[in-house]
């Protein structure tokens, strides 16, 4: 039964990754779009956002 539950949270972790490559994709735009228009709060959040989402990707790529 715990290499079933292995398999199984290995699996779900790589479903994951598509997923969140495109969050990181998304909120780089957003990045890129808060630079170009010089406003800084939106930069922070975009760059607090894709260290969430660069820790995500970390996880679901060592399960």
């Amino acid at each position: 039964m715990k290499y079933v539950m292995e398999a199984i949270r290995r699996k779900e972790a790589q479903e994951k990754l598509p997923v969140i490559r495109m969050e990181i994709d998304y909120e780089l735009v957003t990045l890129h779009d808060a630079l170009k228009a010089n406003d800084n709060v939106e930069i922070i959040k975009a760059k607090e956002r894709l260290e969430q989402l660069r820790l995500q990707l970390q996880k679901a790529a060592y399960e």
